[in-house]
């Protein structure tokens, strides 16, 4: 901290302490500042090393005032909020996207848009400037909000791709398709042959390409895919137990069942268990995502591992990279098979 000229009392340090601290023009420090653009590695180490040492803090207000950025990035949830405190993939991911962007020192705002109502509202909230990007997760087909917000130029990187928005849209995903594909392989192998499945929502990315994995496993391995055998959820603890016990109603030989998030999945081995059904030894049970919810079910859950670190830095390098001029880009990346108890 400086001292001031009256009275010895301490001043906060200012954009001219820094310069002067690390022998550089202002200019050099405010273009640090902004993005770093046109300085030089040493100049750009000297100012930052002088900003540790002086301890100066940016003054968002004023430089959002230079820019036109406010200097912050939104993380918009379209579900209805039960389900965010419900399900540990969206802290997960909260949680991962929080850390990326401090190393940025970009704070991360949290919207919950369950309705449509406050969809409305949080879109004119985002398009009035009050952050520079927006991460999206849990993007439905037929929601407005991805093209909404596309379309008046704002910054947005979805978790998943957006059913029906093809290139114009940045997204970040596991690859869905490959890890169910992985998933029904592997209770083949186990000597399964009526795998069921409860599937995701089915105006989602990750509904939609989980069920598709698993018809083409079963297709390839020559195993019937009987409709009987799929039963719909919405990724909710409560849509798994129901789906499990349509399973059993109407195909009461199910030796297997893929369950396409791990939080139905505790729901499935509810069900299960109610039935007098054993697992693994009457029925084998896999999830997906390699949430809390696995390793807090009875048995351990067997899943497939979504990269949330890798998917939550992705999405922050994506959506900076967009606010600072770059085109879309999309990222797939892969999965990774869990063994535990369940299967």
């Amino acid at each position: 901290m400086t001292m001031s000229n009256t009275g010895g009392r301490r001043r906060p340090p200012t954009i001219h302490d820094v310069a002067r601290e690390a022998g550089v023009s202002r200019g050099t420090v405010s273009r640090v500042l902004n993005g770093g653009h046109y300085v030089s590695p040493a100049a750009q180490e000297a100012v930052n090393a002088a900003i540790r040492r002086t301890g100066y803090v940016v003054n968002r207000h004023a430089r959002s005032l230079i820019t036109g950025r406010s200097d912050s990035v939104g993380f918009l949830l379209t579900e209805p909020q039960e389900r965010f405190f419900e399900d540990p993939n969206f802290n997960v991911l909260l949680r991962g996207c929080t850390h990326a962007l401090a190393a940025h020192d970009v704070p991360l705002l949290l919207m919950l848009a369950g309705t449509e109502d406050e969809r409305r509202r949080i879109t004119r909230y985002i398009t009035a400037g009050h952050v520079d990007g927006v991460l999206l997760v849990s993007s439905h087909s037929g929601d407005p909000v991805a093209e909404e917000l596309r379309e008046a130029g704002v910054p947005l990187v979805a978790c998943g791709k957006p059913i029906g928005m093809g290139s114009k849209v940045s997204y970040v995903a596991a690859d869905d398709r490959d890890g169910a594909r992985d998933m029904v392989r592997h209770l083949l192998s186990l000597g399964r042959r009526r795998i069921g499945m409860v599937t995701g929502p089915l105006d989602t990315p990750g509904g939609v390409e989980r069920l598709a994995g698993y018809r083409e496993v079963l297709a390839e391995a020559g195993v019937e895919a009987d409709d009987r055998l799929i039963a719909s959820g919405d990724y909710s603890r409560a849509s798994g137990e129901a789906g499990a016990v349509q399973l059993l109603e109407r195909a009461p030989d199910v030796d297997a069942v893929f369950v396409a998030s791990d939080l139905m999945a505790q729901g499935v081995l509810a069900a299960l268990h109610k039935a007098g059904r054993r697992v693994p030894e009457d029925v084998s049970v896999g999830g997906f995502d390699d949430s809390p919810a696995a390793t807090a079910a009875t048995p351990a859950l067997t899943t497939i591992r979504q990269p949330w670190d890798r998917i939550s830095a992705e999405m922050v390098r994506v959506l900076l990279a967009q606010i600072g001029g770059e085109d879309p880009a999309a990222v797939i990346l892969p999965t990774e098979l869990i063994r535990r108890e369940s299967a």
